[in-house]
């Protein structure tokens, strides 16, 4: 049977372009019909150190890498000496031969330096020679390869081409990776699809301060500025980007900030006095391992719970932690449609595996996100910011009204938005938010807010969120267990998931952190977890960790 699902590990030093060349040969792959999943792994390094992207194609959807490798490409030695124990059994090494030597019955060198010296080329094309080379190995057609030069580059691209045909030509033909569909996919970032979403939903203003894993979106939208018709401003810090995303949303901008961590923790004085003015704002926390600066390029999902609790008092918050780029997408541009429709503050959690890894994306999810209109002032009578109704929803209307005031107000305050502190005013607005939260809780059960993947009657179940959903998911089906997958994290869809347990008399929970904090979400709702399978070196998980851990199960 043909082989379908492969597996691809290319590095070198940061600034040799392994993750251009990933991503080049993951083109190459969807073009053939296949599906991808690339992880990227770097360093917080310029130039130097160690990076690599691992690269799956499969027939099948896939969210994860995995752990063995079928293709080893090496841009210098260093890639070949850390990886090399990962090779499978019959797994093959492509290597700059002018700079390493093996001794390898499954490893064909190529002459990258001297091919890159004979065009008078750059040392950064010698992965277009080890691209090339790697292509006519698998058997590609050379005309697909020049399709796909010719679009990604514009500069220098006579030379990329003839260095690459040469690389091409000087090799032979190893094994056949046949074409199984004629259309390929697009291939989107997390940050890309989330950037997507927002502006499908209508997005006006996004804010940041560059802070990885979040920086991508920061890149991708300004790229985009005029194309999507979003304002983009990078600010000194995260203080100001909050202070100043409340202010754009007061003024009638649809406003999204991205952070990570450290900068969310600098935002949460913002995110209090979103909640007492009622100033919808969307922040998307894009985790990465800490505590304090913590390992700045790497995975953890270790900001759930301050995701949950931040800011001070009751605040009424989604929370909603997406998967995959698919649902990065609608869950982006859902969550500023909610924001905007109950004028709260919302945060969508994701981390590093989903920001940066790169998805086969299914177009048909575009249809489902659009701009959802909100509740506006139908301008008559006097206007009240904060009008005392059935739902806790007031309706919204932006300074610039003729003859009205648009007051807001960080202090509590009553309908007008002027401050009060009696305590029968008080309790009124608190009153009126917290009827609020009880409608955001129905929206929630209205959602797909908990997900279940692989044996929907097993009595085994493993419950896994955000990122470790691709892994677990891989995983449970193959072993033909329960998967539960909470999506919705505030208001947390208690019945959802209690109908997703049915049945079920044992449950184990994956997250990548050190305490297991989903576990503490879920006993609040009365759910016991009997094993926890945690990993908390910032690295994701492989589906072949949880099938060894559940093998105990």
């Amino acid at each position: 049977m043909m082989k379908k699902d492969y597996s691809i590990l290319i590095g070198g030093e940061a600034g040799q372009g392994s993750r251009k060349a990933g991503l080049m040969i993951a083109k190459l792959f969807s073009e053939l019909g296949y599906n991808i999943f690339i992880y990227d792994d770097y360093q917080s390094l310029i130039r130097g150190g160690h990076s690599f992207s691992h690269i799956r194609v499969s027939d099948k959807k896939v969210l994860s890498h995995r752990g063995k490798i079928d293709f080893l490409l090496a841009l210098d030695k260093n890639t070949v000496d850390k990886h090399k124990k990962d090779l499978d059994k019959e797994g093959i090494i492509i290597y700059n031969s002018d700079e390493i030597s093996l001794r390898n019955k499954n490893a064909v060198g190529i002459e990258m330096d001297k091919i890159v010296e004979e065009f008078k080329g750059t040392s950064i094309m010698g992965n277009t020679a080890l691209m090339a080379g790697f292509a006519k190995i698998i058997g590609i057609d050379w005309k697909i390869i020049e399709k796909l030069f010719k679009k990604e580059f514009k500069k220098y691209q006579k030379i990329n081409l003839k260095i690459a045909r040469k690389s091409f030509d000087s090799l032979e033909n190893i094994i056949k990776v046949k074409r199984i569909n004629k259309k390929g996919s697009i291939l989107l970032t997390g940050n890309e699809a989330i950037s997507l979403g927002a502006v499908k939903a209508g997005l006006d203003f996004y804010f940041a301060y560059p802070m990885t894993p979040a920086s991508g979106i920061l890149h991708y939208l300004a790229k985009h500025k005029k194309e999507f018709n979003v304002a983009v401003s990078q600010l000194e810090n995260e203080v100001g980007i909050v202070n100043a995303a409340l202010g754009a949303a007061y003024a009638g901008s649809r406003t999204m900030v991205g952070t990570s961590g450290g900068g969310f923790a600098l935002m949460t004085e913002g995110l209090s006095l979103a909640a007492q003015s009622e100033i919808p704002l969307v922040i998307v926390e894009s985790q990465r391992m800490s505590p304090g600066s913590g390992v700045a390029t790497y995975n953890g999902q270790g900001d759930l719970l301050f995701a949950l609790t931040a800011g001070h008092g009751d605040i009424l918050r989604f929370v909603i932690a997406p998967g995959d780029a698919e649902e990065s997408f609608y869950w982006s541009g859902k969550i500023l449609n909610l924001s905007w429709k109950y004028q709260t503050p919302s945060i969508l959690l994701v981390d590093k595996e989903v920001s940066e890894s790169t998805f086969s994306f299914d177009e048909k999810v575009l249809e489902k996100v659009k701009y959802e209109k909100p509740l506006f002032w139908n301008k008559k009578g006097s206007y009240s910011r904060y009008k005392n109704t059935k739902k806790g929803i007031s309706p919204l209307a932006f300074p610039g009204e003729k003859d009205q005031v648009i007051k807001s107000n960080s202090y509590e305050h009553d309908e007008l938005g002027i401050t009060v502190e009696d305590e029968k005013s008080v309790e009124k607005m608190q009153k009126k938010r917290l009827r609020k939260f009880e409608e955001m809780k129905k929206e929630v059960d209205k959602l797909e807010a908990v997900k279940i993947f692989g044996n929907k009657n097993s009595q085994k179940a493993i419950i896994a969120w955000g990122s470790t959903k691709g892994p677990a998911k891989e995983i449970a089906e193959k072993l033909g267990i329960k998967m539960i997958y909470p999506i919705v994290l505030q208001p947390f869809p208690e019945k959802q998931m209690r109908d997703a347990l049915k049945g079920v008399k044992k449950i184990a929970l994956i997250e990548t952190n050190g305490t297991g904090q989903m576990g503490e979400v879920l006993a609040r709702f009365g759910v016991k977890i009997d094993k926890k399978i945690l990993k908390y070196n910032a690295r994701p998980f492989l589906p072949e960790e949880i099938g060894r851990e559940l093998s105990k199960f």
